[in-house]
């Protein structure tokens, strides 16, 4: 009996093995459950080109988003755990679990994470019409009237969303939350003054901060931005706890076999740090991460349950 169960434990490893070594043998898709034009849209593009080039097979990205990022994510976790259906999200998936109770998916059991792509700074932006010039100035007139400011987000649970709570709620005071399908549509409202403010990625928001279309208060990161360096991080604007980090990573389904993940995660390291890779990123305020699989599961245990106390905190809720 011992014979036979090593024999067929030495048959399950030749029959799995190989088809882990040659993946990918056809296109991959990759979910990113969010709208076009966003940064969680743009980035990976850029970087899952050359991860394809690099393996040999092409990446087909499929925007699903609504939910804040949900819908698509719950689309993955449901797929079969080969390799040929991923997600790409951002930091919206470590919060997602606080905010909507009847999830269908589990955001830590049912996902192997396989790598961070890099972070991204967060902007407070408004248009330069309204004629306020600094963080403080800003805050100081949404004290004033209360609920009288709205705010931009791609929906409950984004990590822009997560940005502008994580600033109310260190800055204290009350505003109208107005969630959008995509970024671009995001930022034709606040540059219309439709909607006051938005804590936007930088690496699509820069254009038009550069082209004075909008004004840029604060950035959201622990650090300024390289792309914005006289503008403050809101904690060195006197925020305390204000500060959020949106990363972008990728996930597999789980059960993904680790080969797949490994050389997954391999291709997203390389790809990354190609100079030509870097540089576009670069100049999209992308800080580039090449962390292993474990590292970055690591993170994002850590935040899943950093971010549930703290929307219980805040009082974040999907209705």
């Amino acid at each position: 009996m011992r014979i036979l169960l090593a024999l067929a434990a030495v048959l399950s490893l030749t029959v799995t093995s190989p088809r882990a070594a040659e993946w990918p043998e056809k296109p991959v898709r990759v979910i990113i459950p969010f709208g076009p034009g966003s940064a969680t849209d743009v980035i990976p593009r850029l970087v899952l080109d050359r991860v394809g080039s690099q393996l040999g097979q092409q990446f087909i990205v499929e925007n699903r988003g609504g939910a804040g990022g949900t819908l698509g994510t719950s689309a993955v976790a449901k797929s079969e755990p080969d390799g040929y259906t991923l997600l790409t999200t951002s930091s919206a998936h470590t919060i997602a679990p606080a905010l909507y109770p009847n999830l269908s998916y589990d955001a830590a059991s049912d996902f192997v994470p396989v790598g961070a792509i890099g972070s991204v700074p967060n902007v407070l932006i408004i248009a330069p019409s309204r004629g306020i010039k600094t963080v403080q100035e800003f805050v100081a007139a949404a004290k004033a009237k209360p609920n009288a400011l709205s705010f931009a987000s791609l929906g409950v649970g984004s990590a822009v969303h997560m940005s502008a709570e994580r600033f109310r709620f260190s800055a204290g005071y009350q505003a109208v939350h107005v969630p959008f399908k995509g970024g671009a549509e995001a930022l034709t409202e606040i540059m219309a003054g439709r909607v006051d403010y938005y804590f936007c990625p930088i690496a699509t928001a820069l254009p038009f901060i550069q082209q004075g279309k909008l004004l840029a208060l604060a950035v959201s990161s622990p650090t300024r931005a390289a792309a914005l360096l006289d503008v403050p991080t809101t904690l060195e604007a006197g925020f305390a706890n204000s500060d959020y980090t949106f990363w972008i990573g990728v996930f597999a389904p789980a059960k993904t076999p680790d080969a797949i993940v490994a050389k997954l995660n391999a291709a997203l390291i390389q790809a990354v740090q190609a100079p030509d890779v870097k540089a576009k990123l670069d100049k999209l305020g992308v800080v580039t991460a090449s962390q292993s699989p474990a590292a970055f599961g690591k993170m994002v245990k850590d935040e899943l349950g950093t971010y549930a106390a703290f929307a219980k905190s805040a009082g974040m809720k999907t209705n």
